[in-house]
């Protein structure tokens, strides 16, 4: 079976609605898991990158880290056009009207292009305060808000690419964003390589072909990779595939397209940042477990084991963006049976694959975090406190998929509910009362955040289960 739709087929032999249901959440997942799996290894490269910049190896970990919990806030912002033209996009492909979804996905490319400026926007404004509050000053301070103004830049470009997978993804087109966002992962390696470490030699006789850049190589690999796939992916549309092709005059800010995009889409906007808020309050409480005598190497391993734990969010995410897919189409198709079985089948695969992978960070801990980083420190205070957050990453997994499937209905409201009750009724009380009151460090601030998976993933399943969502009008 290909990978459904890669390209223009007839809405009546549509095999998202037709084939065996487990094999085709699998068919869906893989395309999104090979990319995700690209991404991850780039962010985790950059981590190892970092850790090897000599004279400021812990303060280059902070500034990747960093930056990644904003490109973090900005894909999620980007969720208030993504979520919105994913559900669209795949309602229209069920129902068989492919001019709707086209529109959808160009006025979604428009949004996107608005909110990534703002986004950039956002971040050259506020990178100083962010900085400040997690007690980075002086010089240190300096090199961090540089580097978040200039990766920053990126997410203009950043916001179309993840439209544009996301109108794909809708309309059952895996592949095509797998294949774009690949090839960015593996140029963001070779260029940050490149200019981290230089090309050519030194010394007495020799001429440096490009100077080493040090920590500004990173984010310089980021840059290019990024806008070099926004280029590939507005080609990709130009062209035309799987019923979507860019025409200008579609691209418009106004319209009841646009409203219906932002209708669904607010709500997974808000959510973004707000928990993107709660996230950013977390690694406050994490800066603050400093001061009981741990240094910077406490911010250093938690940056570490959020990194290596983003191994989970990748079948996860993959296994999400199937379920929403397939979800939206058989709800459009009006078969709302099918549309329920899919978001439980994605999570029974995706669960499984979650419960193999925390037993792989249960027992390699101590030897991931030392492939990581230099410093023994790091290395030390990450391990047991990896550990124990190894033995919930089911919860984990299970929460991103129905938040995803819920959002594929159209039902974007609840998952906010769902994640300011985990994050600020459990996340931040909790590791702020054990991190800090009790002197647990590290280990009692991933308690706290194992805590928060868990009460979430119990409330999206229970919403799940309960079927609310099959009524959802988009």
């Amino acid at each position: 079976m290909s990978d459904a739709p890669s390209g223009d087929v007839a809405m009546s032999e549509n095999p998202l609605l037709s084939g065996s249901l487990r094999r085709v959440v699998f068919w869906l997942a893989w395309p999104v898991l090979c990319e995700q799996v690209l991404g991850f290894l780039v962010g985790l490269y950059d981590t190892w990158l970092s850790g090897r910049i000599e004279g400021i190896s812990e303060l280059a970990t902070g500034a990747v880290g960093l930056a990644a919990y904003v490109g973090w806030l900005a894909s999620m912002l980007f969720g208030l056009v993504a979520t919105g033209t994913t559900a669209l996009v795949a309602r229209h492909r069920g129902a068989g009207d492919a001019e709707s979804a086209n529109r959808i996905m160009n006025r979604s490319l428009a949004l996107a292009g608005v909110a990534g400026g703002a986004v950039y926007a956002l971040i050259y404004v506020a990178a100083p305060t962010m900085v400040r509050l997690l007690a980075m000053t002086g010089e240190d301070g300096r090199i961090v808000v540089h580097y978040l103004r200039v990766d920053g830049v990126g997410h203009i470009a950043t916001g179309v690419t993840l439209a544009a997978a996301a109108a794909l993804r809708g309309s059952g087109n895996m592949r095509t964003p797998m294949v774009v966002l690949g090839l960015v992962s593996l140029l963001n390696v070779i260029v940050s390589s490149t200019l981290v470490f230089g090309l050519g030699g030194g010394g007495s006789g020799a001429v440096w072909w490009i100077e080493p850049w040090g920590i500004d190589g990173i984010v310089a690999g980021t840059l290019a990779a990024r806008f070099v796939g926004c280029l590939l992916i507005v080609l990709v549309l130009c062209r035309g595939v799987s019923g979507l092709r860019l025409e200008p005059s579609e691209l418009r800010l106004r319209g009841e397209s646009v409203r219906r995009i932002l209708r669904i889409g607010g709500p997974a906007g808000v959510d973004g940042a707000v928990t993107w808020g709660g996230q950013f309050l977390f690694l406050m409480i994490i800066s603050k477990l400093d001061d009981i005598g741990r240094g910077g190497a406490v911010f250093a391993a938690h940056i570490v084991g959020v990194r290596i734990e983003g191994i989970t969010y990748l079948p996860a995410v993959a296994w999400g963006a199937a379920a929403a897919t397939l979800i939206g189409q058989s709800l459009g198709a009006g078969r709302p049976e099918r549309a329920m079985a899919a978001g439980h089948e994605t999570a029974r695969q995706c669960g499984l694959l979650s419960i193999v992978i925390g037993v792989v960070f249960l027992f390699a801990a101590g030897w991931l975090f030392d492939q990581m980083h230099t410093s023994s420190e790091v290395v030390a205070e990450g391990t047991f406190p990896f550990r124990v957050n190894a033995l919930f990453q089911l919860p984990l997994a299970l929460s991103i998929v129905y938040t995803s499937a819920l959002r594929g209905a159209g039902d974007t409201k609840f998952p906010l509910l769902a994640h300011v009750i985990g994050i600020f009724g459990v996340r931040l009380p909790l590791a702020w009362w054990l991190g800090v009151v009790m002197e647990l460090g590290l280990l009692g601030a991933w308690i706290a955040m194992s805590a928060d998976v868990v009460v979430r993933a119990v409330l999206l399943l229970w919403r799940y289960r309960r079927g609310g969502w099959l009524r959802t009008e988009v």
